[in-house]
């Protein structure tokens, strides 16, 4: 089967950072299935070619740019056309129209631009327009002469595009869900910041025990004696319990395994939830906590209809930690309450943890091995729920989903001498933590998130994307908020790091921050 050559059609105000250029495109190439690697063009306005911020994504796509003259893109039917683009332009959609333009061209092989009159030649719309704050983005692909999309070799091509809400429900998905905070540093000499990973991990025992592990790849995974030790170490029976490749797993086997009708994410948190059911065919609701409450959550503001709600506790981004109270209100017989607990045993004793509860109806609690233990490489975690939830969920799964180095970290983790690390990792975190949010006190111009609880702090500060950008030609890389439902580009997200890596962080924000205007956080 051949790949669909694709062109992405641009539409960007002047200005827009190449940054949000690129997370919108990546973001809905991975929302509808798509591969960025069968990208062969960025498509837009010629007036809008030597754009920074298109040209920039271009660049790190490794893929040119298309440009075509407004009367060119005029003459290109386009399924959204919108009357503002229109009006400059003479075009409803220069991202879609560009997009049909390009993909045309290439199918023709010539480069050169669409028929008169006619829809961009032998092209096919995969992605209608999508937005983010300042851009706007469309896929096609190019349609060989035979009429047979480039894609396969029979109908039209299936794409997750498909099966998404319609346009109206993904323009509020806002910008790139898929956007995590390796992304800062992938490739890069920056002290790292923006992965919640714990440094120095994994130690140097668990290495060994997964060295150890490699003689026996020749046999078929059993995660029988890994499943016991966390159903031991949590104090549940096995059927309680499901291994998966990482919290990411999980979520995405929820999202095509659960039944739900009015799924809803309580937001801001991690974005792998939402991004996971939105893939799986899924209209998500959002319920979006504000700033002026702390984020903290009111069980009353999610909806009584929703069948399956995400909630993540402590929450990635805000390290908010909800009462365990809190979230046991939004239980009720029919509905699926997903928790993620991901970074719960970075909490000293764990004071809000479901994850040993069996009197809550319908709770699902995600753990990660990740972050703790430095095993982001190796994708281990695993979800706690009612036996006949676990038994849905495994049957979603692919045989030996999980390695046999895998298993045998997880069953490391869960004994008695990495319990006791664990905790001395969580009150370690704890204290780094006050250290950190007594430097960030001294700038008047940041807000902290406060009470902080995971190992990490979410700060609220004017043009923090500048910041950003200045940090890192300081060698800090700090995460983006921006692409967390909101929050906006005024967040920066900032890991707990020991206090020598602190000063020197603290030391290059001083940096940063100069020349900027110096007013005191709202």
């Amino acid at each position: 089967m051949t790949r669909a050559a694709l062109v992405v059609g641009v539409g960007a105000r002047p200005g827009v950072p190449a940054e949000e250029v690129l997370g919108l495109v990546l973001g809905v190439l991975g929302a509808a299935g798509l591969r960025a690697g069968d990208v062969i063009a960025l498509a837009t306005l010629d007036a809008r070619a030597d754009e920074p911020g298109i040209t920039g994504a271009a660049a790190r796509l490794g893929v040119p740019v298309r440009s075509y003259p407004a009367e060119v893109l005029a003459r290109v039917r386009v399924p959204n056309p919108s009357r503002l683009p229109r009006a400059a332009v003479a075009t409803g959609s220069v991202a879609e129209a560009a997009a049909l333009a390009g993909a045309g061209a290439g199918a023709a092989g010539t480069g050169g631009t669409p028929e008169p009159g006619g829809t961009a030649g032998a092209a096919e719309l995969l992605v209608t327009k999508r937005k983010s704050a300042s851009a706007t983005c469309a896929v096609a692909s190019a349609v060989p002469s035979n009429g047979t999309p480039a894609s396969t070799n029979g109908p039209a091509p299936f794409t997750m595009a498909a099966m998404l809400p319609p346009t109206k429900h993904i323009d509020s998905a806002g910008p790139d869900l898929r956007h995590h905070g390796d992304a800062e540093v992938r490739g890069l000499d920056l002290t790292d910041l923006a992965v919640n990973v714990r440094t120095g991990t994994p130690p140097a025992w668990l290495r060994e025990r997964i060295a150890a592990s490699l003689g026996s790849l020749a046999a078929y995974p059993d995660g029988g004696p890994a499943r016991a030790a966390v159903a031991a170490r949590h104090g549940l029976p096995g059927e309680r319990v499901l291994l998966t490749a990482g919290a990411a797993e999980a979520f995405v086997l929820i999202a095509r395994a659960l039944p739900a009708r009015r799924p809803v994410v309580v937001h801001p948190q991690f974005t792998e939830p939402e991004a996971a059911l939105r893939a799986a065919g899924h209209e998500v609701g959002r319920v979006v906590l504000r700033a002026e409450d702390g984020f903290r959550l009111d069980p009353a503001a999610v909806p009584e209809e929703a069948d399956l709600v995400v909630v993540g506790n402590p929450t990635n981004p805000t390290s908010v930690l909800h009462p365990a109270g809190v979230l046991e209100r939004l239980a009720r017989p029919g509905r699926t309450l997903v928790v993620d607990e991901a970074f719960m045993d970075a909490c000293p004793g764990e004071p809000e943890a479901l994850c040993g509860r069996t009197d809550v109806p319908g709770l699902v609690v995600l753990r990660s091995l990740t972050k703790t233990w430095g095993l982001a490489g190796l994708r281990i975690g695993y979800v706690l729920a009612e036996p006949a939830t676990v038994s849905v969920l495994q049957e979603a799964q692919p045989l030996w989903p999980v390695s046999s180095p895998a298993l045998a970290a997880a069953e490391a983790c869960m004994e008695p001498r990495a319990l006791a690390e664990e905790a001395d990792a969580a009150h370690r975190v704890a204290v780094d933590r006050a250290h950190l949010l007594a430097g960030l006190a001294e700038f008047g111009e940041i807000r902290v998130v406060e009470p902080a609880a995971g190992p990490f702090v979410l700060v609220r500060l004017e043009r923090a994307d500048e910041v950003r950008q200045r940090l890192r030609s300081l060698g800090f890389a700090a995460r983006r908020g921006d692409t967390f439902p909101g929050l906006g580009s005024q967040w920066l997200r900032l890991a707990v790091r020991d206090r020598t890596t602190t000063n020197r962080f603290l030391q290059a924000l001083d940096l940063a921050l100069q020349g900027l205007p110096r007013r005191p956080a709202g």
